[in-house]
């Protein structure tokens, strides 16, 4: 079991965890409040590091927002839907996410993608595509964050056959 974090009593030890939390990592202004509470004694401290830190442009969710839906697109090949989710849990307003998926839209192409991971996943495949490893890739690009839209095009373009309507859309389950 865990420690809980060491209570800092200055605002300048509070600041200078905060600068270490961001030097580490991107934080979104909700994640930092979260993460400064929970170091600090003074409610008041925290704010006034909050604010700091955004006037010196060290916190921003809507650049936040913009890195982290492109770098989880190209690296780790999510769709708009899951990249949603995740700011969403981080604390990024609705508005900023929705700027970012934007931008993001004109940035990539979905199907492309969706078509990308269906070839390599179908690649590694042993044996042929029937019903049960179709369906268990529809399921994995829901998870990903994919329209079941681009996913079933995506299917239809490689298995060159009609893909029924999936249930569950967008990651949920039934």
């Amino acid at each position: 079991m865990s420690r809980p974090p060491r209570k800092l009593e200055s605002e300048e030890d509070l600041y200078a965890a905060a600068v270490g939390a961001l030097a580490r990592r991107a934080h979104s202004v909700y994640e930092m409040r979260t993460y400064l509470e929970r170091r600090a004694d003074d409610a008041d401290a925290v704010k006034r590091v909050l604010a700091r830190l955004k006037e010196r442009n060290y916190l921003d969710d809507e650049r936040y927002a913009r890195q982290f839906a492109s770098h989880r697109s190209r690296s780790r090949h999510q769709g708009r839907y899951r990249i949603a989710r995740e700011l969403r849990t981080r604390g990024v307003p609705d508005r900023h996410i929705e700027t970012a998926l934007a931008e993001l839209a004109k940035q990539t192409d979905e199907g492309g993608e969706v078509r990308r991971q269906i070839a390599r996943r179908i690649k590694n495949l042993r044996g042929a595509l029937d019903q049960r490893r179709m369906a268990s890739l529809q399921r994995s690009l829901l998870r990903a964050g994919f329209s079941s839209d681009a996913i079933r095009a995506g299917i239809r373009a490689i298995a060159k056959e009609d893909v029924p309507e999936m249930i569950g859309e967008h990651g949920e389950d039934e």
